[in-house]
This record gives structure tokens, C-alpha cells and sequence, in this order.
């Protein structure tokens, strides 16, 4: 099937993170460290603005937002008076942290990044997952990711699925009855030969349909994927797409957030999202 998007907002710079939640699409506009909302006639609100760069953000079963403050490495639940800590993971990891899923339980699992931004990885892969209870109890779950990046968890609670944007893959993780983590699995494989700069499979941002299949930004596509790596759905862009949620009365509206540079800080960018109407419903978290 051929898919056209549909532009909704522009005018941003570097939007990430998409949640659907109360009817609205949540996101964080990364370069502004802002935190916004948008309905869906495009009208954008500003929820929060940050002092560290609010990376991702997730609900709790019981409704609190909680963001990532990356550099400052602390996970952070927004109350009305303003953001309070939930946990300070600057003493256990000690580069960004990025995305965030928060399961039914409400236990938040953090990506770690084991380098800074903007500085080239080093090998082996030293990325990191972190679960924090909702107690803020914190704890290393997994290692040797090589750039964890988007994340989500299947219906049953019983998976976490994480792209790695440097190694072309997405990985499973078994999740224990305490939140721990299996030994990490491959859900699907792409080249790996290339250089990112080259435009090798880099997965991004994703979300899970309700048959099982992930829809991943990639670059200048989305792609929908099964697992063992089969593509059924492409999404073609005249621009990078960082990230996807599938939202909308029915949960079946695909937004894309996608941007024309992928410098964050590149002051001449436009960020943007669009959507298209899409077969399956999301499933499982975000």
C-alpha cells in the first residue's frame, strides 16, 4: 500500500517522543526543551519548558507525566508546581540518557546512551538500560546496547523491545515478574556493513500495532515490521523521520515526527508532524 502523509504542525525543531494520551499527541521539541501538546486541527500547546533537554516522556498508570532530563541524568514527574525528581541516575550511568517506556506497573525502563551527544561511540557498545520502580529505586537492567533508542512494551507486559541505532537491529528483552531483564534477544536483523552516514537501516523512535508488528522511524522512511525483520509497510519522507505513535479515536492515526536536519542544534530546521490512517491499532506501551 502506498502511503501519503498529512501535515499537522510545523514550525518546530527537533520533535520527539510522540505519546497519545487524553485525545492529545505529547511531545517533546527537543532543540527548545519544551514539552508540547497538539490536538488534532494542529493547535500546539506549550506544557513545560525545561532546563535540561527533555529527551522523552511517559504517563504512569495513575496519570503522572514523567520526562528524562538527559544530560542532568534524572527521570523527573511533572506536578503542577512544576517537575520533582523521581530518581538521579547521574551516579550510576555517566553519559545522556534518552527514551523512556513506563509499563502497566508503573516501572520506567531508561535508555543510557554510554557516550555523549554529538561525540562518536565507542566500541564494544557501551549503552545501558535502567529500570526505576516507582518508588525511584534504580537499578542497570541491561548492557552493551549500542545506542538504545526507542522502546515499547507488548500488551502482555511480558516483552521490551528497544531499537539500537548504531548496531541496525531491534532487540527483545523477556521481562521478569520484578521488572529485570532477560538476556537480549534479536527481533530483527538489518545490514549492519554500513555507516550511518552512509543511511544504513538506523532505527529510531517506534510503536506496536496490535498485531504484533513494530512501526519504526528510520531516516527518511517508517517502516512497519514483523518479526524475523520481514518489511510489510514503507512510508516514504522528503525529510528524517525521528519518531512514530499510533493514536487518533481508533489508536489507528500514525503520527510521524520528523525534521530536515538531524543536528539538533541546527538553527535552520523545521520540525514537523504529519499522519497517515493506518490498517492495525496500537497496542501495548506507549
Amino acid at each position: 500500500m502506498e502511503y501519503q502523509t498529512t501535515l499537522l504542525v510545523d514550525g518546530l525543531k527537533f520533535p520527539e517522543s510522540p505519546r497519545w494520551h487524553t485525545n492529545r499527541l505529547w511531545f517533546s521539541d527537543y532543540a527548545t526543551r519544551q514539552i508540547k501538546s497538539t490536538d488534532l486541527a494542529g493547535n500546539v500547546h506549550v506544557v513545560w519548558e525545561a532546563e535540561d533537554l527533555p529527551t522523552a516522556l511517559a504517563w504512569t498508570p495513575d496519570g503522572h507525566m514523567l520526562f528524562v532530563a538527559a544530560n542532568q541524568r534524572r527521570l523527573l514527574r511533572l506536578e503542577a508546581n512544576g517537575p520533582v525528581t523521581v530518581a538521579d541516575l547521574s551516579g550510576m550511568v555517566a553519559h545522556a540518557c534518552g527514551e523512556i517506556v513506563v509499563d502497566q506497573q508503573g516501572r520506567a525502563y531508561v535508555g543510557n546512551l554510554g557516550f555523549d551527544f554529538g561525540s562518536e561511540p565507542p566500541d564494544p557498545a557501551p549503552g545501558s538500560i535502567l529500570l526505576i520502580t516507582p518508588d525511584g529505586n534504580a537499578q542497570i537492567v541491561a548492557t552493551g546496547l549500542a545506542f538504545p533508542n526507542g522502546m515499547a512494551i507488548t500488551p502482555d507486559g511480558q516483552t521490551l523491545l528497544v531499537a539500537e541505532s548504531y548496531a541496525a537491529r531491534l532487540s527483545a528483552f523477556a521481562i521478569a515478574d520484578d521488572g529485570s531483564l532477560g538476556p537480549r534477544r534479536t527481533w530483527a536483523q538489518f545490514d549492519d556493513t554500513l555507516s550511518f552516514a552512509d543511511g544504513r537501516f538506523t532505527p529510531d523512535g517506534l510503536c506496536l500495532d496490535s498485531t504484533g508488528a513494530v512501526w519504526v522511524a528510520a531516516l527518511q522512511e517508517v517502516l512497519r515490521i514483523q518479526e524475523g525483520g520481514t518489511v510489510t509497510e514503507r512510508i516514504t519522507l522528503a525529510t528524517f523521520a525521528l519518531a512514530c505513535m499510533l493514536g487518533g479515536p481508533a489508536r489507528c492515526t500514525l503520527f510521524v515526527l520528523t525534521t530536515s536536519s538531524l543536528n539538533p542544534a541546527d538553527p535552520t530546521a523545521n520540525g514537523c508532524i504529519e499522519y497517515t490512517e493506518v490498517a492495525h491499532p496500537g497496542a501495548g506501551w506507549p
